[in-house]
Protein backbone atom coordinates (compact mmCIF):
# COMPACT_ATOMS: atom_id res chain seq x y z
CA UNK A 1 0.00 0.00 0.00
CA UNK A 2 1.27 3.23 -1.10
CA UNK A 3 0.54 5.87 1.61
CA UNK A 4 1.16 9.61 1.91
CA UNK A 5 1.15 11.50 5.47
CA UNK A 6 1.34 15.17 5.60
CA UNK A 7 1.89 16.55 9.42
CA UNK A 8 1.60 20.07 10.35
CA UNK A 9 3.83 22.63 11.93
CA UNK A 10 2.91 21.42 15.47
CA UNK A 11 3.11 18.78 15.06
CA UNK A 12 7.09 18.81 14.06
CA UNK A 13 7.76 21.72 16.43
CA UNK A 14 10.68 20.67 18.71
CA UNK A 15 13.13 17.54 18.66
CA UNK A 16 10.92 15.68 21.25
CA UNK A 17 7.92 15.40 18.54
CA UNK A 18 10.13 15.51 15.52
CA UNK A 19 11.21 11.96 17.52
CA UNK A 20 7.57 11.46 17.68
CA UNK A 21 6.51 11.67 14.43
CA UNK A 22 9.26 9.42 13.12
CA UNK A 23 7.65 6.96 15.23
CA UNK A 24 4.27 7.01 13.79
CA UNK A 25 5.89 7.18 9.74
CA UNK A 26 7.96 4.74 10.92
CA UNK A 27 5.49 2.04 12.17
CA UNK A 28 4.20 2.49 8.55
CA UNK A 29 6.81 1.96 6.47
CA UNK A 30 8.00 -1.40 9.21
CA UNK A 31 4.35 -2.78 8.20
CA UNK A 32 5.38 -2.93 5.00
CA UNK A 33 4.12 0.42 3.01
CA UNK A 34 5.80 2.83 0.88
CA UNK A 35 5.49 6.00 2.44
CA UNK A 36 5.68 9.78 0.84
CA UNK A 37 5.86 12.27 4.11
CA UNK A 38 5.10 15.86 3.67
CA UNK A 39 6.30 17.98 6.34
CA UNK A 40 5.21 21.91 7.40
CA UNK A 41 7.77 24.68 8.77
CA UNK A 42 8.41 24.10 12.42
CA UNK A 43 5.96 25.76 14.90
CA UNK A 44 6.31 28.84 14.24
CA UNK A 45 9.16 29.42 11.86
CA UNK A 46 6.89 30.65 8.94
CA UNK A 47 5.97 33.62 10.66
CA UNK A 48 9.87 33.90 12.45
CA UNK A 49 10.66 34.65 8.88
CA UNK A 50 8.13 37.19 8.08
CA UNK A 51 9.16 39.13 10.63
CA UNK A 52 13.13 38.66 10.02
CA UNK A 53 12.18 39.82 6.43
CA UNK A 54 10.06 42.90 7.45
CA UNK A 55 13.07 43.94 9.79
CA UNK A 56 15.19 44.09 6.36
CA UNK A 57 12.30 45.81 4.24
CA UNK A 58 8.99 46.34 5.36
CA UNK A 59 7.48 45.48 1.99
CA UNK A 60 9.44 42.82 0.29
CA UNK A 61 8.86 41.21 -3.12
CA UNK A 62 7.05 38.53 -2.93
CA UNK A 63 9.33 36.12 -5.20
CA UNK A 64 12.35 36.77 -2.74
CA UNK A 65 9.77 36.34 0.26
CA UNK A 66 8.93 32.80 -1.42
CA UNK A 67 12.52 32.25 -1.59
CA UNK A 68 12.95 32.57 2.13
CA UNK A 69 9.93 31.14 3.34
CA UNK A 70 10.42 27.90 1.51
CA UNK A 71 13.33 27.60 3.70
CA UNK A 72 11.15 26.23 6.71
CA UNK A 73 10.06 23.14 4.65
CA UNK A 74 13.54 22.54 3.87
CA UNK A 75 14.49 22.53 7.57
CA UNK A 76 11.88 20.49 8.88
CA UNK A 77 12.25 17.70 6.42
CA UNK A 78 16.25 17.53 6.57
CA UNK A 79 15.88 17.48 10.58
CA UNK A 80 13.42 14.41 9.96
CA UNK A 81 15.86 12.38 7.87
CA UNK A 82 18.40 12.84 10.63
CA UNK A 83 16.09 11.14 13.19
CA UNK A 84 15.06 8.50 10.70
CA UNK A 85 19.03 8.02 9.67
CA UNK A 86 19.04 7.67 13.59
CA UNK A 87 16.57 4.89 13.61
CA UNK A 88 18.12 3.30 11.04
CA UNK A 89 15.25 3.58 8.51
CA UNK A 90 16.35 4.85 4.96
CA UNK A 91 14.81 7.71 4.32
CA UNK A 92 15.82 10.92 2.06
CA UNK A 93 14.41 14.95 1.93
CA UNK A 94 13.53 16.77 -1.23
CA UNK A 95 12.50 19.96 -1.81
CA UNK A 96 9.50 21.15 -3.81
CA UNK A 97 11.67 22.00 -6.90
CA UNK A 98 13.68 18.26 -6.68
CA UNK A 99 10.01 16.30 -6.75
CA UNK A 100 9.27 18.52 -9.96
CA UNK A 101 6.38 20.32 -8.28
CA UNK A 102 5.77 22.37 -10.99
CA UNK A 103 3.49 25.83 -9.98
CA UNK A 104 2.66 28.92 -12.18
CA UNK A 105 4.12 32.27 -11.55
CA UNK A 106 1.73 33.74 -8.61
CA UNK A 107 4.32 34.48 -6.02
CA UNK A 108 3.01 33.94 -2.08
CA UNK A 109 -0.40 32.10 -3.32
CA UNK A 110 1.06 29.96 -6.36
CA UNK A 111 -1.67 26.94 -8.28
CA UNK A 112 -0.04 23.56 -9.20
CA UNK A 113 0.31 22.43 -12.80
CA UNK A 114 2.47 19.13 -12.68
CA UNK A 115 3.87 17.17 -10.47
CA UNK A 116 7.08 14.84 -12.10
CA UNK A 117 6.87 11.26 -10.19
CA UNK A 118 9.82 10.15 -11.59
CA UNK A 119 12.20 11.26 -8.60
CA UNK A 120 9.92 9.92 -6.21
CA UNK A 121 9.22 6.58 -7.74
CA UNK A 122 12.97 6.12 -7.73
CA UNK A 123 13.39 6.71 -4.07
CA UNK A 124 10.14 4.23 -3.64
CA UNK A 125 11.84 1.69 -5.12
CA UNK A 126 14.78 1.82 -3.07
CA UNK A 127 12.63 1.58 -0.21
CA UNK A 128 13.53 4.63 0.85
CA UNK A 129 10.63 6.86 3.04
CA UNK A 130 10.53 10.16 1.09
CA UNK A 131 10.15 13.42 2.53
CA UNK A 132 9.09 16.03 0.77
CA UNK A 133 8.90 19.46 1.85
CA UNK A 134 5.16 20.85 1.71
CA UNK A 135 4.10 24.61 0.71
CA UNK A 136 6.28 25.03 -2.31
CA UNK A 137 7.29 24.11 -5.73
CA UNK A 138 9.13 25.99 -8.96
CA UNK A 139 7.57 28.25 -11.77
CA UNK A 140 8.78 27.77 -15.48
CA UNK A 141 11.48 30.38 -14.53
CA UNK A 142 12.82 28.09 -11.87
CA UNK A 143 12.28 30.25 -9.15
CA UNK A 144 10.59 29.11 -5.57
CA UNK A 145 7.29 29.58 -5.25
CA UNK A 146 4.58 28.77 -2.34
CA UNK A 147 1.19 27.87 -2.31
CA UNK A 148 0.08 30.19 0.31
CA UNK A 149 -0.69 29.39 3.83
CA UNK A 150 -1.85 26.06 4.56
CA UNK A 151 -0.13 24.78 1.26
CA UNK A 152 1.28 21.65 2.63
CA UNK A 153 -1.70 20.29 2.86
CA UNK A 154 -2.53 20.65 -0.49
CA UNK A 155 1.09 19.38 -1.85
CA UNK A 156 0.21 16.52 0.06
CA UNK A 157 -3.20 15.83 -1.60
CA UNK A 158 -1.43 16.46 -4.91
CA UNK A 159 1.64 13.94 -4.57
CA UNK A 160 -1.29 11.58 -3.32
CA UNK A 161 -3.43 11.90 -6.73
CA UNK A 162 -0.20 12.16 -8.96
CA UNK A 163 0.77 8.52 -7.19
CA UNK A 164 -2.62 7.39 -6.80
CA UNK A 165 -2.11 6.64 -3.36
CA UNK A 166 -3.90 4.57 -1.47
CA UNK A 167 -4.15 6.88 1.17
CA UNK A 168 -3.70 10.63 2.26
CA UNK A 169 -3.43 11.11 5.64
CA UNK A 170 -3.35 14.61 7.61
CA UNK A 171 -2.11 14.84 10.95
CA UNK A 172 -2.70 17.42 12.81
CA UNK A 173 -2.85 18.71 16.73
CA UNK A 174 -6.73 17.42 17.39
CA UNK A 175 -8.30 13.77 16.69
CA UNK A 176 -10.19 14.66 13.59
CA UNK A 177 -12.77 17.08 12.25
CA UNK A 178 -15.00 18.60 14.79
CA UNK A 179 -18.41 19.74 14.89
CA UNK A 180 -16.53 23.47 16.18
CA UNK A 181 -13.26 24.00 17.47
CA UNK A 182 -13.02 21.82 20.66
CA UNK A 183 -10.49 24.28 22.14
CA UNK A 184 -13.64 26.72 22.34
CA UNK A 185 -16.83 24.46 22.29
CA UNK A 186 -16.52 21.99 25.19
CA UNK A 187 -19.36 19.43 23.79
CA UNK A 188 -18.01 20.02 20.21
CA UNK A 189 -17.99 15.92 18.46
CA UNK A 190 -15.29 14.61 16.37
CA UNK A 191 -16.90 13.39 13.40
CA UNK A 192 -16.52 9.86 12.15
CA UNK A 193 -16.95 10.94 8.34
CA UNK A 194 -17.89 14.52 6.28
CA UNK A 195 -18.30 15.12 2.64
CA UNK A 196 -15.71 16.49 0.82
CA UNK A 197 -18.28 19.38 0.06
CA UNK A 198 -19.05 19.70 3.76
CA UNK A 199 -15.14 19.61 4.47
CA UNK A 200 -14.26 22.16 1.20
CA UNK A 201 -17.22 24.94 2.79
CA UNK A 202 -16.37 24.45 6.28
CA UNK A 203 -12.44 24.83 5.24
CA UNK A 204 -13.55 28.09 3.23
CA UNK A 205 -15.72 29.52 6.07
CA UNK A 206 -12.42 29.63 8.67
CA UNK A 207 -12.22 26.05 10.14
CA UNK A 208 -8.81 25.76 10.39
CA UNK A 209 -8.54 21.71 9.83
CA UNK A 210 -7.42 21.33 5.73
CA UNK A 211 -6.76 24.03 3.55
CA UNK A 212 -9.60 24.49 1.33
CA UNK A 213 -7.53 24.07 -2.04
CA UNK A 214 -6.26 20.44 -0.56
CA UNK A 215 -9.79 19.54 -0.33
CA UNK A 216 -10.96 20.93 -3.20
CA UNK A 217 -7.91 18.64 -5.20
CA UNK A 218 -9.42 15.46 -3.24
CA UNK A 219 -12.70 15.74 -4.82
CA UNK A 220 -11.65 16.30 -8.27
CA UNK A 221 -8.97 13.26 -8.19
CA UNK A 222 -11.19 11.11 -5.75
CA UNK A 223 -8.17 11.05 -2.82
CA UNK A 224 -9.08 8.08 -0.27
CA UNK A 225 -8.42 11.22 2.96
CA UNK A 226 -8.72 11.21 6.14
CA UNK A 227 -7.85 13.72 8.89
CA UNK A 228 -6.22 12.81 12.36
CA UNK A 229 -3.87 13.19 15.24
CA UNK A 230 -0.51 12.92 15.72
CA UNK A 231 -0.50 12.64 19.04
CA UNK A 232 -3.43 10.16 20.00
CA UNK A 233 -3.09 6.69 17.92
CA UNK A 234 -6.67 6.45 16.88
CA UNK A 235 -9.27 7.32 13.90
CA UNK A 236 -9.84 10.34 12.58
CA UNK A 237 -12.42 11.83 10.49
CA UNK A 238 -12.50 10.23 6.58
CA UNK A 239 -13.12 12.87 3.93
CA UNK A 240 -15.51 11.21 1.15
CA UNK A 241 -17.71 11.89 -1.75
CA UNK A 242 -20.76 10.01 0.50
CA UNK A 243 -20.87 9.85 3.94
CA UNK A 244 -23.68 7.33 6.23
CA UNK A 245 -24.78 10.17 8.12
CA UNK A 246 -25.75 12.51 5.89
CA UNK A 247 -29.78 12.11 6.62
CA UNK A 248 -29.23 11.99 10.29
CA UNK A 249 -27.26 14.60 11.35
CA UNK A 250 -29.05 18.62 10.05
CA UNK A 251 -26.10 19.93 10.07
CA UNK A 252 -22.43 18.36 10.42
CA UNK A 253 -20.28 21.62 11.79
CA UNK A 254 -20.11 25.16 12.92
CA UNK A 255 -16.84 27.94 11.48
CA UNK A 256 -15.82 31.23 12.23
CA UNK A 257 -13.80 33.94 10.51
CA UNK A 258 -12.56 36.66 12.15
CA UNK A 259 -10.66 37.42 8.72
CA UNK A 260 -12.87 39.40 7.65
CA UNK A 261 -14.10 43.23 6.73
CA UNK A 262 -17.02 44.30 5.48
CA UNK A 263 -17.09 46.79 2.68
CA UNK A 264 -20.04 49.08 1.73
CA UNK A 265 -20.31 51.26 -1.59
CA UNK A 266 -22.60 54.02 -0.90
CA UNK A 267 -24.89 55.62 -3.34
CA UNK A 268 -24.36 53.73 -6.59
CA UNK A 269 -26.73 54.82 -9.09
CA UNK A 270 -29.90 52.66 -9.74
CA UNK A 271 -29.01 51.62 -13.30
CA UNK A 272 -27.93 48.13 -15.44
CA UNK A 273 -24.07 47.40 -14.59
CA UNK A 274 -22.96 48.87 -11.92
CA UNK A 275 -22.40 45.87 -10.05
CA UNK A 276 -20.82 44.58 -12.90
CA UNK A 277 -18.51 48.11 -12.89
CA UNK A 278 -17.65 47.04 -9.11
CA UNK A 279 -16.31 43.32 -9.26
CA UNK A 280 -14.80 43.44 -12.28
CA UNK A 281 -12.41 46.18 -10.85
CA UNK A 282 -12.23 43.72 -7.72
CA UNK A 283 -12.07 40.74 -9.81
CA UNK A 284 -9.11 41.99 -11.88
CA UNK A 285 -7.21 42.69 -8.85
CA UNK A 286 -7.57 39.04 -7.48
CA UNK A 287 -9.53 39.87 -4.53
CA UNK A 288 -11.92 37.16 -3.50
CA UNK A 289 -15.41 38.51 -1.86
CA UNK A 290 -18.45 37.06 -0.27
CA UNK A 291 -21.17 37.65 1.44
CA UNK A 292 -22.76 40.07 -0.95
CA UNK A 293 -26.16 42.36 -0.24
CA UNK A 294 -27.26 45.12 -2.16
CA UNK A 295 -30.30 47.46 -0.46
CA UNK A 296 -32.15 50.32 -1.87
CA UNK A 297 -30.91 53.20 -0.41
CA UNK A 298 -31.71 57.37 -0.65
CA UNK A 299 -33.02 59.04 -3.10
CA UNK A 300 -32.98 55.82 -5.92
CA UNK A 301 -29.38 54.62 -5.35
CA UNK A 302 -28.08 51.81 -4.11
CA UNK A 303 -25.50 50.40 -1.25
CA UNK A 304 -23.94 47.30 -2.22
CA UNK A 305 -21.90 45.56 0.82
CA UNK A 306 -19.71 42.46 0.37
CA UNK A 307 -17.25 40.77 2.59
CA UNK A 308 -13.40 40.49 1.79
CA UNK A 309 -10.10 39.66 3.97
CA UNK A 310 -8.45 41.88 6.58
CA UNK A 311 -5.79 42.39 4.96
CA UNK A 312 -7.59 43.01 1.11
CA UNK A 313 -9.30 45.94 3.23
CA UNK A 314 -7.01 48.98 2.33
CA UNK A 315 -6.36 47.74 -1.54
CA UNK A 316 -10.22 47.41 -1.76
CA UNK A 317 -10.70 51.08 -0.42
CA UNK A 318 -7.91 52.08 -2.65
CA UNK A 319 -8.73 50.46 -5.48
CA UNK A 320 -12.58 51.44 -5.53
CA UNK A 321 -11.67 54.97 -4.64
CA UNK A 322 -9.71 55.27 -8.21
CA UNK A 323 -13.31 53.86 -9.73
CA UNK A 324 -15.06 56.47 -8.10
CA UNK A 325 -15.63 58.93 -11.21
CA UNK A 326 -16.49 55.70 -13.14
CA UNK A 327 -18.89 54.50 -10.87
CA UNK A 328 -20.17 57.22 -9.66
CA UNK A 329 -20.80 56.70 -5.98
CA UNK A 330 -20.56 58.55 -2.71
CA UNK A 331 -18.42 57.26 -0.71
CA UNK A 332 -16.58 53.49 0.93
CA UNK A 333 -17.75 52.20 4.54
CA UNK A 334 -15.27 49.58 6.09
CA UNK A 335 -16.08 47.82 9.30
CA UNK A 336 -13.21 45.75 10.19
CA UNK A 337 -14.59 44.59 13.67
CA UNK A 338 -16.92 42.15 12.76
CA UNK A 339 -17.20 37.87 12.50
CA UNK A 340 -18.29 35.75 9.42
CA UNK A 341 -20.28 32.20 11.40
CA UNK A 342 -21.30 29.70 9.40
CA UNK A 343 -23.27 26.47 9.89
CA UNK A 344 -23.09 23.62 7.24
CA UNK A 345 -24.43 20.51 6.33
CA UNK A 346 -25.99 18.18 3.49
CA UNK A 347 -28.70 17.52 5.72
CA UNK A 348 -29.86 20.99 5.00
CA UNK A 349 -30.86 19.77 1.62
CA UNK A 350 -33.82 17.61 3.08
CA UNK A 351 -34.33 19.34 6.28
CA UNK A 352 -36.74 22.70 6.35
CA UNK A 353 -36.23 25.39 9.19
CA UNK A 354 -32.32 24.79 9.66
CA UNK A 355 -31.77 28.81 9.18
CA UNK A 356 -34.57 29.78 11.47
CA UNK A 357 -33.19 27.46 14.12
CA UNK A 358 -29.70 29.27 13.85
CA UNK A 359 -31.37 32.79 14.28
CA UNK A 360 -33.20 31.66 16.89
CA UNK A 361 -30.00 30.54 18.47
CA UNK A 362 -28.59 34.41 18.11
CA UNK A 363 -31.38 35.83 19.21
CA UNK A 364 -31.81 33.95 22.39
CA UNK A 365 -27.80 34.91 23.03
CA UNK A 366 -29.00 38.67 22.26
CA UNK A 367 -26.85 38.36 19.06
CA UNK A 368 -27.62 41.05 16.34
CA UNK A 369 -27.43 39.75 12.62
CA UNK A 370 -25.75 42.03 10.04
CA UNK A 371 -26.26 40.12 6.56
CA UNK A 372 -26.80 36.80 6.02
CA UNK A 373 -25.83 34.48 2.72
CA UNK A 374 -26.91 31.04 2.44
CA UNK A 375 -26.66 28.10 -0.07
CA UNK A 376 -27.62 24.62 -0.62
CA UNK A 377 -25.19 22.99 2.37
CA UNK A 378 -24.29 26.85 4.10
CA UNK A 379 -26.34 29.65 6.13
CA UNK A 380 -23.41 32.38 7.02
CA UNK A 381 -24.37 35.27 9.34
CA UNK A 382 -22.10 38.14 9.95
CA UNK A 383 -22.15 39.51 13.80
CA UNK A 384 -19.63 41.65 15.84
CA UNK A 385 -16.22 40.51 16.29
CA UNK A 386 -16.78 40.01 20.44
CA UNK A 387 -19.83 37.61 19.81
CA UNK A 388 -17.85 35.25 17.80
CA UNK A 389 -17.65 32.78 20.22
CA UNK A 390 -20.49 33.38 22.33
CA UNK A 391 -22.20 32.83 18.83
CA UNK A 392 -20.59 29.41 18.01
CA UNK A 393 -21.38 28.09 21.77
CA UNK A 394 -25.05 29.07 21.23
CA UNK A 395 -25.59 27.42 18.07
CA UNK A 396 -23.48 24.33 19.17
CA UNK A 397 -25.65 23.95 22.21
CA UNK A 398 -28.94 24.76 19.33
CA UNK A 399 -28.20 21.79 17.23
CA UNK A 400 -26.41 19.34 19.75
CA UNK A 401 -26.85 19.81 23.06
Amino acid sequence: MLIVQKFGGSSVADAEKIERVAGIIADSYNEGHEVVVVLSAQGDTTDDLIDKAREINPNPSKRELDMLLSVGEQISVSLMAMQLEKMRIPAVSLAGWQVGLDTNTAYGAARIKNIATERISRELDKRRIVLVAGFQGKNKYDDVTTLGRGGSDTSAVAIAAVLHADKCQIFTDVEGVFTADPRKVKNARKLDEITYDEMLELSSLGAQVLHNRSVEMAKRYNVDLEVLSSYVKKPGTKVKEVVKSVEQMKISGIAKDLNASRVTVVGLPDSPGIAFKVFRALGKAKINIDLIVQSIGKGGTNDISFTCPKSDTESVKELLETYKENIAFDHVSIDDSIAKVSIVGAGMMSSAGIAALMFEALFDAGINIQMISTSEIKVSVLINEESADQAVSAIHAKFFD
